[in-house]
């Protein structure tokens, strides 16, 4: 396990950037994906017929959440060790944030299991008809999926810090960083839009553009940890 020794060197930032990766496919299956396939807006019962129809779907789903967590711990760890020597205060910031934002996905998978063991009866509640039983499963459905409103709070922190460090930092391109910082209120607005303005539709259009512009400057910037690794300071070169 050498390879996590020197978190200056290429080969730790390939690390870096292949679990950024991970983190990209595996939650877009599972926040996008499976959702997008499962649910019915305004139909708990369908949504979990869905659910009971597709049961695999549904589990691996949990499984990309699963995974999609495991490695934003590990990379929340490997930015801060790579950033450190540019700001350490900035630095483990921008990793508590990540972590944080980690901690509410987390926790949003307790109301994801007690959603399904109510709409599956695993849960003794005699005095519950079914009726009442999904419709208190979709209020867990509902407060699940509201924890994204959350965690996109501390991701935008996390990005906004990160983007601050990319671009003072030299060793890579600051017009990632820029995306990073630009892009990354995206997710704030986004929050802002879909728990208080669900009908602005300017701002959502706004929110669909920083969204669009931090995921080309996060897929740029693990693409670049992956295949590129940091730039050389020249004060290495000379010596």
């Amino acid at each position: 396990m050498r390879i996590f020794d020197d978190p200056t060197s290429r080969a730790y930032a390939r690390v870096a950037g292949a679990l950024y990766l991970i983190i990209a496919f595996a939650g877009g299956f599972a926040i996008l994906y499976v959702p997008s396939a499962l649910n019915v807006p305004g139909d708990p019962a369908a949504t979990f017929a869905n659910i009971a129809q597709r049961r695999g779907l549904f589990h691996a789903g949990l499984l990309g959440d699963l995974v999609m967590i495991t490695a934003e711990v590990l990379l929340s760890v490997m930015l801060y060790f790579i950033f450190r020597p540019v700001s350490a205060t900035l630095s483990l910031a921008a990793s508590y944030a990540r972590l944080m934002m980690v901690a509410v996905m987390a926790a949003m998978l307790f109301f994801h299991a007690g959603a399904l063991a109510l709409a599956d009866g695993a849960v003794p509640l005699g005095s519950f008809s079914q009726v009442q039983r999904l419709e208190l499963a979709g209020l867990m459905r509902y407060i699940h999926d509201s924890g994204v409103w959350i965690w996109q709070i501390f991701f935008c922190l996390h990005l906004l810090l990160l983007g601050t460090l990319v671009i003072r930092s030299g060793l890579y391109p600051r017009l990632l960083g820029a995306g990073l910082i630009l892009g990354g209120t995206g997710y704030l607005v986004d929050s802002v839009q879909m728990f208080a303005l669900p009908e602005a539709t300017l701002l959502a259009g706004v929110k669909v553009a920083l969204l669009l512009i931090v995921t080309l400057a996060e897929v740029g910037f693990a693409l670049w940890l992956l295949f590129r690794g940091p730039r050389v300071r020249q004060s290495s070169v000379a010596s």
